[in-house]
């Protein structure tokens, strides 16, 4: 065939020139230089065309791996931020419930406070009426006692009053064998030892003579019971007919007789500011009756004296 025989004559040919270029010879080429510069150029064009466009569809096709594997990270996302935000919503509800369940919780606890406090005000208040009721209830009972006392004073002191009445000038009090005047009444003012004194001896006797139990037993339970509890101990104190005033510490009666028997509180006579005279107080233990006191001190008085008509 015509065809093979010129594609045989191509082959040749170009054996031929393969040949010739090895050869290193110049005479008469079938292309010059120039075109096969040219050839070469055209080869690498079209070899470099098809590369680029490639590339391209491999990157093209990469990029949209990328966005489908995009698309689908942004999906899932989405989906997870929907579901969260969801989330979100149940939790803020639930502490929105929680948080009103709280403020319920703190007024009810307000109120509970409140409730307290009113229970334990009134509970206060119970308690401070108990005590003063208590103590109202003590002071009666002390009251009724200390009547009772006074009412027991009284009945026996009317054998006494009658007595006196025979025996003793009126205002005088018959006790052991003795009268006795005691100034119990607030319109007779405190004197000193020497002015109590007078008095005594212008009424036709004396201070009084303390020289026995009884007598110290008898004269402290009456002034006692008739001293004024709104004024110290020693302002209720009693002259009594007893004094060193000759002799130091050497403690004499009216009669000039030495002290033998005495009732002297704890710690006295203790001569403090020139303490010579005696009185007696209404203490409890009549045993301790007795203080040492300036004789220019202002105290009531007892006078004592002898009793009229004992047949």
């Amino acid at each position: 065939m015509a065809y093979e025989g010129s594609s045989s004559s191509f082959v040749a040919t170009f054996d031929k020139l393969i040949c010739e270029e090895d050869s290193g010879t110049d005479e008469n080429p079938l292309y010059s230089s120039q075109d096969k510069q040219q050839v070469s150029m055209s080869m690498q064009r079209h070899g470099s065309s098809q590369n680029p466009y490639r590339l391209l569809t491999v990157i093209l096709a990469v990029m949209a791996v990328i966005l489908v594997a995009i698309n689908i990270g942004l999906g899932v996302y989405y989906n997870q931020l929907t579901g969260g935000q969801q989330t979100i919503k149940d939790i803020h509800s639930e502490v929105a419930k929680l948080q009103a369940g709280y403020n319920a919780a703190i007024l009810k606890r307000i109120d509970a406070k409140k409730q307290l406090d009113r229970e334990l005000g009134e509970q206060q208040r119970l308690q401070w009426e108990l005590e003063h009721q208590t103590r109202r209830s003590k002071d009666y009972e002390n009251q009724i006692h200390r009547i009772e006392d006074e009412i027991s004073e009284l009945k026996s002191l009317i054998p006494l009053l009658s007595m006196s009445c025979r025996h003793c000038q009126p205002g005088w009090m018959f006790l052991h064998l003795r009268c006795y005047y005691f100034p119990f009444s607030v319109t007779l003012k405190q004197r000193s030892w020497n002015d109590a004194r007078q008095f005594c001896q212008k009424l036709g006797g004396d201070l009084a003579v303390i020289d026995t139990p009884e007598k110290t037993v008898s004269i402290t339970k009456l002034i006692k019971s008739n001293h004024d509890p709104e004024r110290s101990i020693y302002q209720n104190g009693f002259w009594i007919g007893l004094s060193d005033v000759d002799e130091e510490n050497i403690w004499k009666w009216p009669d000039g007789r030495i002290l033998t028997e005495s009732y002297w509180y704890d710690g006295e006579p203790n001569d403090q500011s020139n303490e010579d005279c005696g009185a007696t107080y209404p203490r409890n233990n009549p045993f301790k009756a007795w203080n040492d006191a300036p004789c220019n001190y202002h105290l009531k008085w007892i006078c004592e004296m002898e009793p009229h008509d004992m047949i």
